[in-house]
């Protein structure tokens, strides 16, 4: 481990498997954790904003900034999904209401300012990628100049029988922002994508969530509790099996041994109607580094050993 924490802000939009996430990185010191920026997502900008709020102080760690950032996508009109995550987003859960606020910067802005301060710096993305997008609009070039943008969205499982999981082609982070998610694969950053033929790899067992909550920290519990809901929502769907989608960015900057990555080429269709959202690979120059491989027993240890 270095002896300096890795700075890094958490783009997100919490939503469940973001909120453990950000569990994850708030208690793992290889990860200086500067600001979490929200975007539109999972649930509204709103919500996925008080939401943050309430996580960080629920941690103790209420002296990270939080900043708001976009409530709609570039083009299209915002999509949520309240059916997987809950009205309030974090799988029924709810956590005692907080007097913070955001801090007074938009997340974009935010995004930028942190940058200059701190060269090094790292996003993890882990919703639609807007807020980004609205940085390299700002100040073209921006993405390219950070160390690495770790982002979750799309899916690779080519020939697969439904490769995504909010249209039979498409990822929820990539379809939420299609154009968004092509400004920053297009942009020159060095992106590492995490699309569902990852994440799925690492599944959600009623098992596992019993793991954790023997644990009996409150952390630990949290996370247990708000997964708990997440498969009771998602079995009503008729999916006996969940996902730990968003944390796998989370660990894999804390222990990228875990994955096994390969260079590629992502395109994602921009157009509307029944691709719109979803991601491809091509032939020519790699624009991401895509992880492909997750050594599942291990990230579950790696939660578990944070969390416990």
């Amino acid at each position: 481990m270095s002896a300096f924490p890795r700075p890094v802000i958490h783009d997100c939009d919490p939503g469940v498997d973001d909120a453990v996430a950000l569990l994850l990185a708030l208690h793992s010191p290889e990860l200086g954790l500067l600001a979490v920026t929200t975007t539109h997502g999972n649930v509204a900008l709103h919500d996925t904003t008080r939401n943050a709020l309430e996580l960080l102080a629920f941690s103790g760690r209420s002296d990270i900034p939080v900043y708001a950032g976009a409530e709609t996508p570039l083009v299209r009109q915002p999509v949520y999904a309240p059916e997987i995550h809950g009205r309030g987003g974090l799988g029924g859960v709810t956590l005692p209401e907080v007097s913070a606020e955001p801090g007074a910067l938009h997340a974009a802005l935010a995004l930028l300012e942190l940058a200059d301060r701190h060269p090094e710096l790292t996003v993890c993305a882990t919703g639609p990628v807007t807020n980004l997008a609205l940085a390299e609009r700002l100040r073209p070039g921006f993405p390219a100049g950070l160390r690495e943008v770790v982002v979750m969205g799309g899916s690779l499982e080519v020939g697969a029988p439904k490769l995504g999981n909010v249209t039979p082609h498409a990822e929820f982070n990539a379809y939420a922002d299609p154009h968004a998610l092509r400004v920053v694969l297009e942009s020159g950053a060095k992106v590492t994508l995490f699309g569902l033929n990852l994440t799925r790899q690492v599944r959600v067992t009623r098992e596992r969530l019993a793991h954790l909550h023997a644990l009996r920290t409150p952390a630990a519990t949290l996370c247990a509790d708000m997964m708990t809901g997440y498969l009771d929502l998602i079995e009503k769907r008729d999916q006996k099996i969940g996902a730990l989608h968003d944390p796998c960015t989370v660990a894999y900057l804390i222990r990228p041994e875990l994955f096994r990555l390969e260079a590629a080429r992502v395109h994602v269709n921009i157009d509307e109607g029944e691709y719109a959202g979803m991601t491809i690979r091509e032939d020519g120059p790699p624009n991401v580094q895509l992880a492909t491989w997750a050594d599942e027993d291990s990230v579950y240890r790696l939660l578990a050993e944070r969390l416990g």
